[in-house]
């Protein structure tokens, strides 16, 4: 299930172990991510790709784009 949350949802969860995944292109992952982000783009994603998260963690997906 998924839902927006803010700063203060997200500083709380990281700090109960939850991952962040950055999905957008690799590039722009390199240019500027969150800190302890994995970057998994959104292109890329599959079954595979996914099995490189702990099952056992939340994840919080997110992207940065100002378009």
């Amino acid at each position: 299930m998924s839902s927006p949350i803010d700063r203060d949802q997200l500083q709380n969860l990281v700090a109960q172990g939850a991952q962040l995944l950055e999905v957008l292109p690799a590039d722009e992952y390199r240019e500027d991510h969150l800190p302890g982000a994995r970057s998994i783009p959104l292109s890329q994603i599959d079954r595979e790709s996914a099995a490189a998260l702990d099952a056992n963690r939340a994840v919080i997906v997110y992207c940065w784009d100002m378009a």
